[in-house]
């Protein structure tokens, strides 16, 4: 049994507080990591609201980075002192796993949002000896330990900063990879990201790469805007202050969006996006909110060939685009630290106000 520090919620709408948990030892297929860092998402922000089910009290975290303590049985990948990135878990037997599709799982649900489906030696977190919540994407990261999912896991170089890449492996991943392997821009289109947060920043980035005609970043924060431009957008819209309807109809022309990519979990902005969307184009939509939530369409308005689409974790299979993401790092590409703001374990609380608030964008804990 390991004994660590722990960000736990003890309910829906609680605050972060900090408190020792106990962690039982690896079982098949599972490897016990020491957290160095651990970026906060939205996602997380959604399991403190009771959007998403993680049984509470529980130990939420998905975006973890650290060094191999231990391996349980059957694990090959890994081994002690191995530093990793870690990300979502599959099964990696279905259909959807064996075609390179791990984020379509068909049990990702329950292996990564609800802490559910486990093997049967499957390491248990407890307070005080009672079962509390973990296994959250495999891993519950916001924790001086985790037990996790060997399928979590990413290895990197004994001299990569964890620090600064702890969030590759959820909203960096989702992001990017929403544009770099679904959306594919193409130079002549246009592109708008709606939401520059770090998923939305992150897909920006990756659009930049491919030159898209427009590219183009909408959100209601001037700061978040101005950081859009310096990261390549070539036009900025406030929604806050101007009709972005107007707006995307002036910078486009009047043919609209070609490939228009929501990271707001929101669904006024996505109907929004369609009916901005040009013909043939493409909205595609990321976030969680809570269950049920729907966006309304016009059925007359999509006719004209237009795609609205739904992408988890962009579709991305970890251990190949984690490796391109940290080259694009290393050569200036993918500038992680200017979304950045470091926090200690005891600030989780902070961090998810300051997210929340838009004060920051990516923030990082620091165990």
């Amino acid at each position: 049994m390991t004994r660590t520090k722990a960000a736990v919620l003890e309910a829906p709408g609680a605050p972060f507080t900090t408190a020792e948990v106990e962690l039982g030892e690896p079982g098949a297929g599972e490897v016990l990591v020491r957290i160095v860092a651990t970026g906060l998402c939205h996602t997380d922000l959604g399991v403190q609201a009771g959007g998403i089910p993680l049984p509470l009290p529980g130990v939420a975290g998905h975006e973890g980075a650290g060094v191999v303590e231990r391996t349980g049985p059957g694990v090959t990948s890994v081994a002690p002192g191995d530093k990793v990135i870690l990300s979502f878990t599959s099964c990696g037997e279905c259909p959807s796993c064996l075609a390179g599709h791990p984020a379509y799982c068909a049990t990702w649900l329950p292996r990564n949002l609800v802490g559910a489906l486990r093997a049967d030696d499957s390491a248990t977190t407890t307070r005080d000896g009672e079962p509390i919540g973990g296994h959250f994407f495999g891993q519950s990261s916001f924790a001086q330990h985790a037990i996790v999912d060997e399928r979590s896991l990413v290895v990197v170089a004994p001299d990569a900063d964890l620090t600064v890449l702890a969030p590759l492996g959820c909203g960096v991943l989702t992001g990017f990879g929403s544009m770099w392997n679904v959306l594919q821009p193409e130079p002549g289109q246009s592109v708008a990201v709606y939401g520059t947060g770090a998923v939305g920043l992150s897909g920006l980035i990756a659009a930049a790469l491919r030159s898209p005609a427009q590219l183009i970043a909408v959100d209601i924060v001037p700061e978040r805007l101005e950081l859009a431009r310096s990261l390549g957008a070539t036009h900025v819209v406030d929604a806050s202050t101007e009709d972005v309807a107007a707006r995307l109809s002036e910078i486009t022309g009047g043919a609209g969006v070609n490939l228009s990519f929501d990271t707001t979990g929101n669904p006024q902005v996505a109907k929004g996006a369609l009916a901005s969307a040009g013909v043939g184009g493409t909205v595609l939509v990321c976030g969680a909110p809570p269950p049920g939530t729907e966006i309304g369409v016009d059925i007359q308005g999509i006719l004209p060939g237009k795609v609205l689409r739904g992408v988890t974790m962009g579709d991305a299979v970890p251990q190949d685009l984690i490796p391109q993401l940290i080259e694009l790092h290393a050569s200036g590409k993918l500038p992680l630290e200017r979304l950045q703001k470091r926090y200690s374990i005891d600030e989780v609380q902070q961090a998810a106000q300051d997210m929340a608030h838009g004060v920051t964008v990516k923030p990082v804990i620091v165990m």
